[in-house]
């Protein structure tokens, strides 16, 4: 049956497998997003929460992207599990180092999609994802500065942390 399903897709094993990969990762995100965004709420920041819950939201729609992509194309879309969260965050500071190191991750894992497919020569595919490249760029942009208003705002002093929670919410 599988060998059957395959000759209904321009997809090739290997470019499924990485997209579906792709997919949990954009999931993951927007459940970590979503984690940090009820951090916030919790401890006071409800500014920069707002922010978050879009963030995750954004997230969830770049799953459902590739995820409909997947089947548009013929293929089969995994829906991911939903692993255990981190759910809380030494610092206001460390839920954006942590937020940016996530925002690398998934443009080096763009980055292999896209390499999967040159090698595969799915230029579809490939075209697909450029958007996801420039998303990426804004994305990694926005999670640094939000680090870099926390070093032009004394971000450990009440006041500092309340012009955060103002500032950050209006990144983007």
């Amino acid at each position: 049956m599988k060998d059957l399903l395959r000759t209904r897709t321009s997809l090739t094993e290997g470019v499924e497998n990485i997209l579906n990969l792709q997919a949990k990762l954009e999931s993951d995100a927007s459940n970590k997003y979503l984690a940090m965004a009820a951090w916030l709420d919790r401890n006071g920041y409800a500014n920069t929460a707002s922010y978050l819950y879009k963030q995750a939201e954004e997230e969830r729609e770049h799953f459902l992207k590739i995820f409909k992509f997947i089947t548009d194309m013929g293929g089969i879309a995994i829906t991911p599990s939903v692993p255990e969260v981190q759910q809380e965050f030494a610092s206001f500071r460390e839920v954006f180092e942590i937020a940016l190191q996530n925002e690398i991750a998934v443009t080096q894992a763009i980055n292999k999609v896209i390499a999967k497919c040159r090698a595969e020569n799915d230029y579809a595919t490939e075209d697909f994802m450029m958007w996801y490249v420039a998303e990426q760029r804004e994305e990694e942009k926005n999670a640094r500065r939000a680090l870099e208003l926390f070093d032009l705002i004394n971000g450990n002093e009440a006041d500092g942390k309340f012009q955060l929670d103002l500032q950050i919410s209006k990144i983007g």
